[in-house]
């Protein structure tokens, strides 16, 4: 239940909250008088904000989704009348717009964000360009028959009458909608969440044009949510390790920056790493990696823990003596030696697959405290890195702390 619940709460806040507060506030009547500017130059602040990021972090995706938004926007004003149109080129443009910017959405939030190359970014944007002439071309007398397909229902209309949007859209949307939730629940990347609200935002334009919504306030909210989670995709990627998932070296170098008088600090080192990655391949490796970093964190403390570099792992422990830490980095120890990860093989055409292996590792543990002598964090980690090689001496798996000088052992 706990696990459900921090899921939900990651994936409704903040894109959630904003998408029910564009709801409230950005229909007609939802602002007094005085805010209508605001709301009228909200589409232009998101737009100029989302390009100069865009630009500055080089990420072609919030640019070319804010390139399809002003499109459809500007196609979306165009219509003749406030309601969505029921006949004609109105009706062709809605439901091509409609079809399209879910799906386009979607490829975007699928591709990979890799450095950019010219060459792909043009093929990218003349895909954009040659959609807009394809509705163009929809719209010409001699292809009725395509504008009627992208109105042609294939269930009960009564299923879908409470909106103007026709069942091929819907479906587009529909499809959109679940994989994102399916790739935020497996890589909990913010910018899938970005996407996912930012359909739901394109969907409430297009709905809300039923009842005089300005599509203009709702494409501009899903602008929005790409804006807000690429910046948390920047700082999740700047300060959170992406394996292990947990804080990385810039937010340690923080944390010992804060640091007050009294605190310790363990160093956790997995053993015989090398080896390890030597017999099992590196991906046996990157598990042992995201096991031990699991276990640090569900290790009851009142410490911070972070990925430094390599195998090893910190965890600073504010107004704490080495002492009072102790008994728990020696409950990790034991909690490691006995845990484990499963190697499955891969499955082979015609071959039955080998029976899965489990690896499992030792960790050993460096502890300091700041004291008289060590007055500094550079000289508290200096401490509990002879601690650390100490406690890998032997073979490690032991638990050292340095304590007035003296190397003392669990």
């Amino acid at each position: 239940m706990v696990r459900l619940w921090t899921w939900f709460a990651s994936f409704v806040m903040p894109d959630g909250v904003l998408v029910l507060a564009a709801v409230g506030f950005l229909r007609p009547g939802g602002l007094p008088n005085w805010a209508l500017p605001l709301e009228q130059a909200f589409a232009y602040l998101v737009l100029v904000t989302g390009v100069l990021l865009g630009l500055y972090i080089r990420h072609t995706r919030i640019l070319l989704a804010l390139l399809l938004l002003a499109l459809a926007d500007r196609a979306l004003l165009n219509l003749s009348g406030v309601e969505a149109a029921s006949a004609g080129i109105d009706r062709i443009v809605f439901n091509a717009v409609a079809l399209l910017l879910p799906l386009n959405l979607l490829a975007l939030a699928l591709i990979t964000e890799r450095q950019i190359l010219i060459s792909r970014e043009m093929i990218r944007l003349i895909l954009i360009v040659v959609q807009a002439f394809l509705v163009g071309w929809i719209c010409l007398p001699d292809n009725a028959a395509v504008a009627a397909a992208l109105e042609s229902p294939f269930v009960d209309l009564r299923f879908t009458n409470w909106t103007p949007i026709a069942q091929a859209p819907l479906l587009a949307f529909g499809v959109a909608l679940a994989l994102q939730a399916v790739r935020f629940t497996a890589y909990r990347n913010p910018v899938d969440r970005g996407f996912f609200w930012a359909l739901v935002a394109v969907f409430l334009a297009l709905h809300g044009t039923r009842t005089g919504w300005s599509p203009t306030n709702y494409l501009a909210t899903a602008g929005l949510l790409l804006i807000i989670d690429a910046y948390a995709e920047i700082y999740r990627s700047t300060y959170f390790d992406e394996l292990t998932g947990i804080p990385g070296k810039v937010a340690l170098d923080q944390a010992l920056f804060n640091l007050g008088q009294r605190y310790a600090i363990a160093l956790i080192d997995i053993d015989h790493m090398k080896q390890i990655n030597a017999t099992h391949g590196y991906a046996a490796g990157d598990q042992i990696l995201r096991m031990v970093a699991t276990k640090i964190s569900a290790m009851p403390h009142d410490g911070a823990a972070f990925r430094d570099e390599g195998n090893k792992f910190v965890v600073v422990f504010p107004g704490k003596q080495a002492v009072d830490v102790l008994p728990h980095l020696e409950e990790l120890r034991k909690t490691v030696e006995t845990s484990s990860v499963t190697l499955r093989a891969p499955r082979r055409l015609f071959r039955k697959a080998a029976a899965p292996v489990q690896v499992s590792a030792t960790i050993s543990i460096g502890a300091a405290e700041r004291d008289e002598r060590r007055s500094t964090s550079e000289q508290v980690i200096k401490a509990a890195e002879v601690a650390l090689a100490r406690a890998k001496s032997g073979g490690g798996n032991h638990v050292k702390a340095r304590v007035e000088g003296k190397v003392q052992a669990t």
